[in-house]
């Protein structure tokens, strides 16, 4: 994934300094609230919203189990509509392939349309080592563009900014990018909507070469897919003579039929609105209009391994709506940057470290992210079980990462050391198999409480550090039960 974000801290590290600034607190609480509750309006006007979760869960799954073939199908349509498909395995080739086919255009810019594949790969980046320049024409994108930052949000990559540092960010960089911004320049949305505008306009103008991502890929027909608000992405798609496009191979929907039930749910997820402003679709090429050349990038980098992994994979159902981030409480008050991704929030934690590994301390922090609340689940409209891949995510991160592959099974390889842990699970299991012995124990600790340390220690310190130890009750249960309500069974259970 990119290098972006290479050298990160760990997640709690990250976290503890973004829970400092009050300013970016106040912009997070501000933007996810609202968008929440226009999310929750917009979906409480559907009365089979459980329905539709349901069916795009369905045709995610169906899609992902058969994906070798609904990739060849892909490939043959997008051929035989006049494109040019590439297979990528990773970063490194498809930032390469890129690279390659924008030098034969002989142009040293190109416009881009917002998209995380591209952002995942750092193409910018790559392009740049490559004497090309490629300008953001996304909004939010734009704003983080000048302002050398970083996304930190799937739909609104800015929302860390509020409207006085974005009219200093166009003040102060937009000249070096092309038109500079008007004089007297305000905070007011319209103006800095029109200083964008006309910023981007230019670009569009002269721009012989696009690149995007796409939201969906038809497999029936080779039809490419974007959805947006702006109609930047329109102009990328239209205007240049070359097209571009890297889209993960997860992002196929086998027909035009399913690909109806996700253009009712993406935008009621995403901006709460019932539909896309600008709904682009293109398949190939055509003489009379758009580009004269196109090409599509299959991109892997790390999808086909998680594939493999039978609970992981269901993250390859993301639609990239971002309403986990809104209503999570830890992205809610940590922001985007300290996940150390171009995925950050909920979805983030659980598709980071299967596409990255969970080798490096940034991405084997990230299952750890969340408090399991499950407000992620509930408003994923493809019925992602989040906190159940982040559990599973954890035991692997424990057992000591790397994954080995068994034949179509995914095998992790235990870790040295954790001893300690596995003795008491160990432990345990013999107490819990044992009722006499589990009650001995329990009426031992009870009456040893006062006794009892605040935190735990050697390894279990690490627990003890955030969380008070619960406190044990001056009487075991079962024999409360008996007290109240009377009588063990012969093997010492309470009835």
């Amino acid at each position: 994934m990119s290098g972006t974000f290479v050298g990160m801290p760990a997640f709690p590290e990250a976290a503890r300094e973004a829970v400092d600034n009050q300013t970016l607190r106040g912009n997070l609480r501000h933007a996810t609230h609202t968008i929440r509750a226009k999310r929750a309006k917009a979906v409480a006007e559907v009365s089979d919203w459980a329905q539709l979760r349901e069916a795009g869960k369905q045709i995610k799954d169906h899609t992902l189990r058969h994906l070798d073939r609904y990739l060849v199908q892909v490939e043959e349509s997008v051929t035989a509509a006049g494109g040019i498909v590439h297979w990528a395995a990773d970063a490194e080739e498809a930032n390469r392939i890129v690279a390659d086919l924008v030098k034969e255009t002989g142009e040293p810019e190109v416009v881009k349309v917002k998209s995380m594949a591209t952002q995942e790969i750092g193409l910018n980046e790559a392009l740049e080592a490559e004497g090309i320049r490629a300008y953001e024409t996304d909004l939010a994108e734009l704003i983080v563009q000048l302002g050398k930052d970083r996304p930190s949000h799937i739909l609104v990559p800015a929302i860390h900014r509020n409207r006085g540092e974005i009219r200093d960010i166009f003040t102060h960089e937009m000249s070096e990018w092309g038109r500079p911004a008007p004089e007297g320049l305000t905070d007011t949305p319209a103006e800095l909507a029109d200083a964008a505008r006309l910023h981007l306009r230019e670009k569009f103008l002269r721009a012989k070469v696009g690149i995007s991502g796409a939201n969906f890929m038809v497999a029936e027909t080779g039809t490419m897919v974007v959805v947006e608000s702006e109609g930047n992405g329109r102009m990328c798609l239209t205007l240049p003579e070359t097209l571009i496009s890297v889209v993960g191979i997860e992002k196929i929907v086998p027909t035009w039929r399913d690909l109806e039930v996700f253009l009712q749910t993406l935008p009621r997820s995403s901006t709460a609105e019932r539909m896309n402003p600008y709904t682009s679709m293109w398949t190939g090429t055509t003489d009379a209009d758009g580009p004269r050349t196109f090409h599509l990038i299959l991109l892997d980098n790390g999808r086909t391994d998680t594939l493999a992994d039978e609970v992981g994979r269901q993250a390859l159902r993301c639609i990239r709506c971002s309403a986990c981030l809104n209503v999570c409480p830890v992205y809610e008050r940590a922001g985007g940057h300290a996940y150390g991704s171009v995925y950050p929030g909920p979805i983030g934690a659980i598709l980071s470290p299967q596409l990255r590994g969970t080798a490096s301390a940034i991405d084997a922090s990230l299952p750890y992210a969340s408090s399991l609340c499950g407000a992620c689940y509930e408003v994923c409209p493809v019925a992602i079980d989040i906190p159940e891949v982040l559990v599973h995510l954890r035991e692997r991160v424990v057992e000591g990462g790397p994954v080995t592959r068994d034949g179509n099974k995914v095998v992790l390889k235990p870790a040295k050391g954790h001893a300690a842990e596995r003795a008491a699970m160990r432990a345990a299991r013999w107490a819990f198999s044992r009722p006499g012995a589990l009650r001995t124990g329990q009426r031992l600790a009870s009456r040893t409480r006062r006794f009892h340390p605040r935190t735990l220690p050697g390894p279990g310190g690490a627990w003890s550090d955030t969380r008070d130890l619960p406190p044990v009750p001056a009487e075991p249960f079962r024999d409360w039960w008996q007290r109240t309500r009377g009588g063990n069974d012969d093997k010492g259970t309470a009835k």
